[in-house]
């Protein structure tokens, strides 16, 4: 605000200082005129004779001899007047000038107020600031703990919560925002403070911890320690990408592609990661050895960030081949659940609160889907996910109270997507936006609700959890898709690492690189690393 104003001030200054040197300097031609004038008006052709001294010569004395005639006052009136009209018209037009302008906005003593789009990109820069921070915090406080144990890592734990309560109160009215609520011009920009007011929450608590963790890790005194917990997680991983290979490969003959293509490229994407954590850690243990303890300890951030993802990865392909598993196990039991209560709501006793007509409608549709879903069974592979989600929204449509395996089908399938959708925008959140996030962040707390009260009206909140989870997840890959690799013609660090350092990259902000640390937007980037 203040800035803005002491920006017009010079501007306006300037227009003043011109108006008045204008002002000086046709007074000062006005008063050279003036006093010009007698000489101007001297006859120099016609010499007035000498006069006998005396009484009589001085009364005889002529006006034209000794006075001033009215021709000599012509000139210096003429002269001001035209001083005069030159300065009334400077006055007229500046007064003018300013009245337009100030009625057209183009300058204002005020400074200029935000607009609706600035309140939107403020908003949704906040989001992804504070989720980038809380998801960095926790993936370090997960090394952290491994080494020193939870109870010496609480403090810490409890700032963590406290910034994620935050940042899902922010995600919850950013999220009511999207759907028009409130209507009001005025409520809405409100809601979009409040949403940065309590991004600026989560991040301060971050921040105030982010000296005591650094006290607690003590990675300035030696990385030791750190060190051998970040190979050991390394080691572990390497080990485990085998067995993630194999699971990708027996769901790809087991199922239809669809059902396979959330993890395509996450075994590849993980050996990248570890290849680059590789890198990273021998090169922290060479600083350690040379006492640059400073450089260790960015390198060893590095490598943690890169361990984190990989075993994202991981996890994601083994977690979707047990989903699968479940699934299929679950679609014939579905399948039955879904006739009986189709069946019930043919029923004379049938309590749908549906017109006739409509009623008969959608009963010919969920007829059609389950029967669709036989002939899948019969017919190869194909998606069991898939299945059970077509099998509980035909069910679903009937609007008829639900019991039995569809709810429990419904609900398998949402925490599958929301699942695969937060390991994505986790890979990858360097380049995902606030959109994306939003949904997810909406998909999950909707899961939270259906977890705490299954008995009621469980089919909803997994449907609409499924259908946001997938819409984050489209989102989130469109992001990728228009952002693309920032770093992709930066120069190779050094190797192999060097050449997946724009996938890492990715998963961090994009304006400096790895690594970011605990903390929130004041103190998260301590031991970045200088972009090769």
């Amino acid at each position: 605000m203040t800035s803005s104003l002491i920006r017009g001030r010079p501007r306006h200054a300037t227009a003043h200082i011109a108006v008045r040197v204008a002002h000086a300097v046709l007074g000062g031609v006005a008063g050279g005129v003036w006093l010009m004038l007698p000489v101007m008006t001297i006859n120099a052709e016609a010499p007035v004779p000498a006069a006998r001294a005396g009484p009589v010569a001085g009364a005889a004395e002529t006006p034209e001899q000794g006075g001033t005639s009215p021709a000599d006052l012509v000139l210096p009136l003429v002269a001001g007047g035209a001083a005069g009209t030159v300065a009334v018209y400077w006055y007229v037009r500046r007064t003018r000038r300013t009245r337009s302008r100030a009625a057209s906005g183009v300058v204002s003593e005020r400074p200029p107020q935000p607009t609706a789009g600035d309140f939107e990109r403020q908003a949704q820069a906040s989001l992804v600031q504070a989720d980038d921070c809380v998801r960095t915090s926790r993936e370090e406080l997960g090394f952290a703990e491994v080494l020193f144990g939870a109870e010496a890592v609480a403090p810490y734990a409890q700032a963590l919560r406290a910034a994620e309560t935050e940042l899902a109160a922010a995600f919850a009215i950013r999220q009511r925002y999207e759907r028009g609520l409130p209507g009001d011009e005025v409520a809405r920009r409100q809601a979009l403070v409040g949403v940065v007011g309590r991004c600026a929450e989560a991040g301060r608590r971050l921040d105030a911890e982010a000296s005591g963790f650094d006290r607690l890790r003590a990675l300035d005194q030696g990385v030791g320690d750190a060190l051998r917990v970040a190979e050991g997680r390394f080691r572990e991983l390497a080990g485990r990408t085998a067995g993630a290979q194999a699971a990708l490969d027996e769901m790809r003959e087991r199922y239809a592609h669809p059902a396979v293509a959330p993890v395509v490229g996450y075994v590849e994407q993980a050996k990248d990661r570890l290849v680059f954590a590789t890198s990273h850690l021998n090169r922290a243990r060479q600083a350690a050895d040379f006492d640059d303890l400073e450089e260790a300890a960015r390198r060893l951030r590095a490598a943690e960030g890169a361990i984190a993802q990989a075993a994202t990865f991981l996890a994601g392909v083994h977690r979707l081949a047990g989903d699968l598993r479940r699934a299929a196990g679950i679609v014939p039991a579905a399948l039955t659940g879904g006739e009986v209560e189709i069946a019930a709501a043919r029923g004379p006793a049938a309590a749908v609160p549906l017109p006739a007509g409509e009623l008969h409608a959608r009963i010919a549709r969920a007829d059609v889907a389950l029967a669709a879903v036989r002939t899948e069974l019969t017919s190869g592979p194909y998606d069991p996910l898939d299945a059970l989600r077509r099998i509980a929204r035909a069910v679903e449509q009937l609007d008829v109270g639900r019991t039995g395996v569809v709810p429990v089908a419904a609900l398998v399938v949402a925490r599958s997507a929301t699942a695969a959708a937060g390991d994505f925008v986790a890979t990858h959140r360097g380049a995902v936006g606030a959109e994306a996030r939003t949904r997810l962040a909406e998909a999950r707390r909707l899961l939270a609700e259906a977890d705490e009260e299954q008995g009621r009206g469980l089919g909803t909140p997994c449907a609409d959890a499924d259908e946001l989870a997938r819409e984050a997840r489209e989102l989130a890959e469109r992001d990728v898709r228009t952002r693309g690799n920032p770093y992709a013609d930066a120069e190779p660090a050094s190797g192999l690492a060097g050449a997946v350092l724009g996938g890492i990259l990715l998963a961090e902000e994009t304006d400096g690189g790895p690594p970011a640390s605990f903390g929130g937007p004041e103190t998260r980037g301590r031991r970045r690393l200088a972009r090769p």
